[in-house]
């Protein structure tokens, strides 16, 4: 049976063990081609894995092409999900090889300063509004998982108000190396009730700047806000 269990990314025993059983099951036929998955709260519970961790799996699953997910509809085993786990192990695709935090941060101040001219001129209605929905899930996060779940999906809905598919595909690949493990210890350790609340503040900042079209002003704003990120996660 394929051990290839959700990579770096996936550091507890009760995530490893998920990811264990899913491809087991998966391998064995027990769960078919459209099966589909538990919740993510329930799967967090009966393994004893954070939602983050439940989140770290599935996406490791879903890039690996043996689940799909549909907003609005859940976890499903994909069609081709027996089939892959028979192939022999690939070689590793350069985009699954892991992404220290320092070299994240660096790729995040130089790039996503450059989202706010084009969000400034192409962003609509509904792009404002997923930013709102998304500073608001953020801001009522009880967990710093959940916080930065939304953080994450905040900074995801800059890139696709841009309407630019190749910042697009740039901040999925931010995103996929900030569900890395050594990301997720440093944001824990790092996050103080008082530099939420100053990020929080940051991002309604940013936002405010960029619904009124302010893209120097918004460029700013999020140059101060990754660096304030940078300086906190390593003391620098």
């Amino acid at each position: 049976m394929d051990e290839r269990v959700a990579g770096a990314a996936v550091r507890s025993e009760g995530a490893k063990e998920l990811a264990r059983y899913l491809q087991e099951e998966i391998g064995a036929g027990r769960l078919r081609a459209g099966v589909k998955l538990p919740p993510e709260r329930e799967l967090s519970q009966r393994f004893g894995a954070s939602r983050g961790s439940v989140r770290r799996v599935l996406a490791d699953l879903r890039e690996r092409g043996l689940i799909r997910q549909s907003v609005g509809s859940g976890t499903f085993v994909s069609d081709e999900a027996e089939s892959l786990l028979d192939a022999p192990p690939a070689a590793v695709p350069w985009f699954h090889v892991p992404v220290s935090p320092a070299e994240l941060m660096e790729a995040r101040r130089l790039i996503e300063p450059l989202l706010p001219p084009m969000i400034a001129r192409n962003a609509t209605a509904a792009d404002f509004a997923a930013m709102q929905h998304c500073i608001e899930q953020s801001e009522a996060a009880t967990t710093i998982e959940d916080f930065e779940h939304w953080d994450g999906a905040l900074h995801k809905s800059f890139a696709l108000a841009t309407h630019n598919a190749f910042f697009m595909q740039i901040l999925e690949l931010t995103n996929r190396a900030r569900e890395q493990g050594e990301w997720g210890r440093l944001k824990r350790n790092s996050l103080t009730p008082q530099r939420r609340a100053e990020y929080e503040q940051q991002h309604r900042a940013i936002v405010d700047a960029l619904r009124d079209r302010d893209a120097a002003q918004a460029a700013v704003l999020m140059t101060g806000h990754l660096e304030q990120i940078r300086r906190n996660l390593f003391g620098e």
